[in-house]
């Protein structure tokens, strides 16, 4: 049997890393061209790139103080000076809309890179290590996912206190654990390949093979799953407010601009449409967008 040198061995193991490293780069060029050309998937990236230019720009676009109260303009209807009109304490909604498009949508960012770093980070971990590691990490997988993750989100919060950081603790505490069983999975599947073994035989360490070799090629399917995931988040958290957990008055937020319009459903039901029409609008854009990213990444489509 001829023995492969070492040199020769470093070698294949060097170009495996650099394949490993620029896979997402590589042999995704043209990504964005291709779900441009998907109408599906410009609808869902126009509606996020609108929403998130709204939140962006609303310092400077939106008409008026979103905090500011007009009693003499209570419930006012739409006109120049509130294009949207007013709600119950004749505030203009529309600058609430898109400074509570601030909240919302950053809150949903946030948690979902948080959420994002963990479960890849422990996915990655406990599919490459395995043994005891992987048994107990996977217990406690097993436990959070054995509840509904909203109810676990909602005591979490609830334990912590009202407010926006009780929120983001309370959703990424548990949310973590559906992308670190993805995660696993796909490492489990990766830890035999070739350049993985490549990579072992030089002597690489184990933290230097999931950082380089395992997360490159998972890295695909958990930007398809985060994107989807970030839809949800958003209306979890803006269930969390709509109960009162979430952000206080008098910031403006889409779930609790909900809450508050709840009393006026009959008299006034703009209130609750618009914020309404918001969480649904940015929902539908991120899973848009996720589908057409499923489907472009997935090699069995």
């Amino acid at each position: 049997m001829n023995e492969i040198p070492l040199n020769r061995m470093n070698t294949d193991a060097a170009d495996s890393s650099i394949e490993s490293a620029s896979w997402f780069l590589i042999e995704k060029r043209g990504l964005l061209k291709r779900v441009l050309r998907d109408r599906t998937a410009l609808i869902g990236l126009v509606l996020v790139v609108f929403l998130v230019l709204a939140a962006l720009a609303a310092p400077m676009l939106a008409p008026n103080d979103p905090a500011a109260v007009f009693p003499e303009h209570k419930l006012a209807s739409p006109g120049f000076e509130f294009p949207l009109g007013t709600d119950n304490l004749g505030r203009c909604l529309l600058s609430r809309l898109m400074y509570g498009a601030r909240v919302s949508l950053a809150t949903a960012g946030v948690a979902s890179l948080l959420i994002m770093l963990i479960g890849v980070t422990i996915g990655a971990i406990a599919g490459y290590v395995g043994g005891w590691i992987d048994f107990a990490l996977m217990r406690v997988v097993d436990l959070l996912l054995a509840f509904p993750l909203l109810v676990l989100a909602l005591a979490v919060t609830g334990m912590l206190g009202v407010g926006l950081t009780s929120v983001l603790i309370g959703v990424v505490s548990v949310w973590w654990a559906s992308y670190a069983r993805v995660v696993r999975a796909l490492t489990i599947s990766l830890r035999e390949r070739p350049f993985i073994e490549a990579a072992r035989a030089t002597g690489v360490s184990p933290s230097r093979i999931i950082t380089r070799h395992i997360i490159p090629n998972v890295i695909g399917s958990i930007v398809v799953l985060s994107t989807i995931e970030t839809g949800r988040l958003l209306l979890v958290i803006s269930g969390i407010s709509f109960l009162g957990l979430g952000v206080q008055p008098p910031t403006p937020e889409w779930g609790a601009m909900l809450n508050d319009g709840r009393a006026f459903l009959r008299s006034a039901p703009q209130l609750m449409i618009y914020p309404g029409l918001a969480i649904s609008l940015a929902v539908l854009g991120f899973n848009l967008l996720g589908d057409s990213l499923r489907d472009e990444l997935d090699p069995r489509l």
